[in-house]
């Protein structure tokens, strides 16, 4: 069989859909399927190692094969499309108007996947699947349309537009596939009739453990690593670096990444007289270091957004893999997580409280001390060759009960 997949994100980009999608591409070639990947030119800023030597392509890339054999096949990015959140989201459409030619000159697959919150491509994948008359899977890797409203960018007609086809295309699907338990419910509350779950992972076996540093009480190094967003609340963990940056105990504090919110970031930092130390992005050794330098790494979603009471950060399963204890401001499902997992501290989402949080955890080393707890949890529940397994079979119980009702096409 045949699956054809539309994605905002591959190789040689490094980032979670990637990642997640790397996986996955290797189980279905694994059972025999051959694979499409419909994605735009590779983003210089999310290839490691490239600064700005890979060229943004005004037409689409020649279409080449992909390490596992899968076929890539190339649509549009324009330089002009990135930066703001509605600059990314315009780049979404084009790239999504783009994908309906290129995926009719691909072959005629047996099966579409569109993977989201890149939130355009559901119109290139409904479109496609209409056209070739097969099965469509819609992946919805965030809480969307939720997530739009909760953060108020569903204000607009195009935004309201956008919900409504996101929404429709849940229902005209054949399976909705969430990575959270949470928003599968969600989902199915509103009467969305095809809905599962595979979760959210890291590939385990690509993953060393990270020792940690031998630390003396009154010591503790803290790491946020990922996205400046929105969606981290990230002004309290400046705000409380600055609580405790004159205290008794050597706390120091890194927020590694880049993201929208960044330079208003920087800002506050500066403002309260640099309390974190704010470094770039990070790949490769590079990352392992900041690794090796961290006693608890955050995760840390805002607290106003109900929708992420179904939502866990894709970082959370690399640092439990690398070995490192988390400190968790989050709520509902991930929370949930982190606390099976047994390798984290959950702690409120205001300043005073991380303090405090950061502060007891300086006094006692043994306290961010995990062994080996977290990584066990990620291989029972979030090791991505499992999960890709898992997927595959999904998607061919779709292709196959399609076939009941249709014409089942045989390439061969």
């Amino acid at each position: 069989m045949r699956v054809q997949l539309i994605t905002h994100s591959y190789l040689p980009e490094r980032t979670p859909p990637q990642r997640r999608w790397t996986a996955f591409v290797e189980a279905f070639r694994a059972e025999g399927w051959d694979v499409d990947i419909v994605a735009p030119p590779a983003d210089p800023g999310h290839v490691p190692g490239a600064g700005r030597s890979v060229p943004h392509a005004a037409a689409g890339a020649t279409d080449a094969w992909g390490p596992r054999g899968e076929r890539i096949h190339r649509t549009l990015r324009w330089p002009a499309l990135r930066g703001t959140r509605d600059c990314r989201f315009l780049g979404h459409i084009v790239h999504a108007v783009a994908a309906i030619p290129v995926g009719l000159r691909a072959c005629r697959p047996d099966l579409i996947v569109i993977t989201v919150p890149a939130l355009p491509t559901v119109v290139a994948g409904w479109t496609l699947s209409r056209l070739r008359r097969v099965p469509l899977i819609v992946e919805m890797r965030d809480a969307w349309p939720d997530l739009a409203r909760d953060s108020k960018v569903s204000t607009g007609l195009l935004s309201r537009l956008m919900e409504s086809l996101v929404t429709g295309t849940q229902r005209a699907a054949d399976l909705v596939v969430t990575v959270t338990e949470g928003f599968a419910e969600r989902l199915g509350e509103r009467g969305i009739p095809r809905v599962d779950v595979v979760g959210n992972g890291v590939p385990l076996a690509e993953i060393p453990v990270v020792p940690g540093r031998a630390r003396t009480a009154g010591s503790l190094n803290v790491l946020y690593l990922g996205n400046h967003g929105e969606s981290q609340g990230l002004e309290t963990v400046i705000r409380a670096a600055a609580l405790v940056r004159d205290g008794p105990e050597d706390i120091e504090v890194r927020l590694v990444g880049a993201g929208t919110r960044r330079a208003a970031l920087a800002a506050l930092n500066d403002s309260l007289g640099a309390p974190a130390q704010m470094l770039e992005p990070v790949h490769g050794a590079e990352l392992r270091d900041q690794y090796a330098w961290a006693d608890t790494c955050l995760v840390t979603l805002r607290p106003d957004w109900p929708s992420f009471e179904w939502t866990v950060p894709s970082k959370t399963y690399e640092l439990l893999a690398v070995g490192r204890h988390v400190t968790g401001i989050v709520t509902g499902e991930a929370a949930r997580i982190l606390e099976d997992s047994g390798a984290a501290t959950l702690v409120a989402a205001d300043p005073e409280s991380l303090a405090d949080l950061w502060r007891r955890l300086a006094r006692e080393p043994e306290s961010t001390a995990v062994g080996g707890r977290g990584r066990d949890w990620v291989a029972l529940h979030a090791d991505l060759p499992h999960l890709g397994r898992r997927f595959v079979e999904r998607a061919r119980d779709t292709v196959l009960r399609h076939a009941g009702r249709a014409d089942a096409y045989n390439r061969h």
